[in-house]
C-alpha cells in the first residue's frame, strides 16, 4: 500500500500516519513511541488527539483517552469545533502504569494512550508514560500547551521535551490580532493582561464580558506589551496587573 504521509500537512505526518496493526504487544514486543504535539490555544490540539484515536481504533487497536484540566471542567476531551469524547481525568494521585495494568487485569487490551492537556501533567506522570512505552510497549500520544500564561514551560511539557521520542509543533497557525503568528497564551481579566496567579486556571478564549477570565493568543511583541488590540476608552492605555 503506498505511503500517503507526504500528502499530509507539514508536522502532521507522524501523528496521522498509518497505525500499527492491533495485537498484544506484551506477547509480541514491538517498538513503541512517546510523542508530544504542542501549540498555543486554538491550534487544534484536542481535535488532532481525537483524530489520532479514531485512526488507531479503526485499525482494531484499543486505547485509553486521558485528560487533565479540560476547558469543560469535566473528564472529557472537548474541542472548539464541537467534537468531544469521554476521558479519564489524570489526578495527582493517579499512577498511569497501574491504570494500564488494571485494564489488562480486567481483560482489556491497551495498545496506546491519548493524553490531552499533557502540559499540565506532573513530571512523575511523564516518567510513568515513558515506562509504559519502554517496558510495556504501549504507544503514547500527548497533546498540549508548552508554556503557561507567564510564557514559562509547563511542568509536563518540560518533562516531555526531555523524554519524548518525537516533539512536533502543530502546524495550524493561530494569529495574533495584528496578523503575526501567535505563540503566547495571555491570561486576560477585565481586558487586562495579568502575569500573576495560579498556573492552572481553567477558562476559554471566548470573551463573555464583565470581569471573567479568558485567554488570548498574542505574538511575542504584543504579549510583552500587554496589548490586546483593544481601543482604550477615554484615552486610557492598557496596563498590566
Amino acid at each position: 500500500m503506498p505511503d500517503t504521509r507526504a500528502d499530509l500537512p507539514p508536522g502532521r505526518g507522524s501523528a496521522l500516519a498509518s497505525v500499527p496493526a492491533s495485537g498484544n504487544r506484551r506477547e509480541i514486543p514491538m517498538p513503541a513511541h512517546l510523542k508530544f504535539f504542542y501549540g498555543p490555544m486554538d491550534c487544534g490540539k484536542s481535535t488532532l488527539a481525537l483524530q489520532v484515536d479514531h485512526n488507531h481504533a479503526r485499525q482494531g487497536r484499543s486505547g485509553l483517552i486521558l485528560t487533565r484540566y479540560d476547558r469543560s471542567g469535566r473528564a472529557r476531551v472537548t474541542t472548539r469545533v464541537g467534537l468531544s469524547h469521554d476521558a479519564i481525568e489524570v489526578t495527582d494521585e493517579l499512577d498511569l502504569c497501574k491504570l494500564v495494568r488494571q485494564n489488562w487485569a480486567q481483560g482489556r487490551r491497551v495498545d496506546y494512550l491519548i493524553v490531552d492537556e499533557a502540559g499540565f501533567l506532573n513530571p512523575e506522570h511523564v516518567d510513568q508514560l515513558a515506562e509504559l512505552v519502554d517496558e510495556y510497549h504501549v504507544d503514547v500520544y500527548c497533546f498540549g500547551l508548552s508554556t503557561d500564561f507567564r510564557s514559562f514551560l509547563l511542568p509536563g511539557a518540560k518533562r516531555l521535551m526531555e523524554l519524548a521520542d518525537e516533539i512536533s509543533e502543530i502546524q495550524v497557525e493561530v494569529l495574533c490580532w495584528c496578523g503575526l503568528p501567535g505563540k503566547h497564551n495571555a491570561r486576560v481579566i477585565a481586558d487586562r493582561v495579568t502575569r500573576e496567579g495560579d498556573t492552572v486556571l481553567v477558562a476559554d478564549t471566548v470573551a463573555t464580558g464583565g470581569n471573567d477570565v479568558r485567554y488570548q493568543v498574542l505574538c511575542r511583541a504584543h504579549y510583552r506589551r500587554g496589548d490586546l488590540g483593544l481601543a482604550p476608552s477615554l484615552g486610557e492605555q492598557l496596563t498590566l496587573d
